[in-house]
């Protein structure tokens, strides 16, 4: 109940106009990204094609501007297919600068009697969001080899995603209450429903084009998780001498 309640708020929470800001600078700098990469490989494609269309056709200048043109259709076309397959991954890296927004919103709105939390420091920050890039294409790419395992390809898809995917973004939603050892400590604390929040993260990655707003769905319901976590268990810090030193 508290896994299903954490993820309808942080749906709702998408769709609310303090993240819908989030949401289209997110989308905005990604199709930024994403074309500015696509200009920028395509004059490297034409530049290091020209080379070769000398030495296979010389004596031709008359059709050089020809073969120019039809060799940037088709590297145009090649790379808006392979710019494509990187969106999901662009938009998680981009999107992990702006998870401390999302997180600030949800406790601003739901949260307001309780201490705010603190944004990650920017070069924690920036790790952060590489780290929820590799995440998310490792899951993948994990997921892909074991396709080839007959029965085995779906049920490993959630198990990998669900707990990479719970694991970070658990982890970030309480380092904006605590140390990142003591963030380590209560998730390992309450790994089992960690991870089943993450199958739940899995779920709506598994959904095209809405997939795209995973890390920000994912870290809303994390903020919501940690914090119901934190009532429940108020005295992990006090009972946990490691986790005590390493907050003082």
């Amino acid at each position: 109940m508290m896994i299903l309640d954490s993820a309808r708020l942080a749906f709702t929470n998408l769709f609310a106009s303090e993240t819908r800001a989030v949401f289209w600078k997110v989308i905005g700098l990604t199709l930024l990204a994403l074309v500015a990469l696509w200009f920028a490989l395509r004059e490297l494609f034409v530049w290091l094609a020209l080379p070769w269309i000398d030495v296979l056709m010389p004596g031709t200048p008359e059709w050089a501007g020809w073969i120019t043109f039809v060799v940037g259709i088709f590297a145009s076309l090649g790379l808006a297919l392979a710019l494509a397959l990187l969106l999901a991954p662009v938009t998680a890296l981009i999107a992990g600068f702006f998870l401390d927004d999302v997180a600030e919103v949800v406790e601003k709105r739901d949260y307001p009697a309780e201490p705010p939390g603190t944004p990650l420091p920017l070069a924690e920050a920036m790790v952060s969001s590489v780290k929820f890039l590799g995440v998310v294409v490792l899951g993948n790419i994990l997921a892909l080899f074991l396709l080839l395992v007959p029965g085995v390809n779906l049920i490993a898809f959630f198990l990998v995603n669900g707990y990479l995917l719970g694991r970070e973004f658990f982890e970030f939603a309480a380092m904006r209450h605590r140390t990142p050892a003591e963030a380590r400590l209560f998730r390992a604390k309450h790994r089992a429903t960690v991870f089943l929040a993450g199958l739940v993260v899995a779920a709506f990655l598994a959904v095209p084009f809405i997939n795209l707003l995973t890390p920000l769905f994912a870290a809303g319901m994390m903020v919501h998780l940690h914090k119901r976590l934190s009532a429940r268990d108020p005295g992990f810090a006090a009972a946990d001498p490691v986790a005590a030193g390493a907050r003082g």
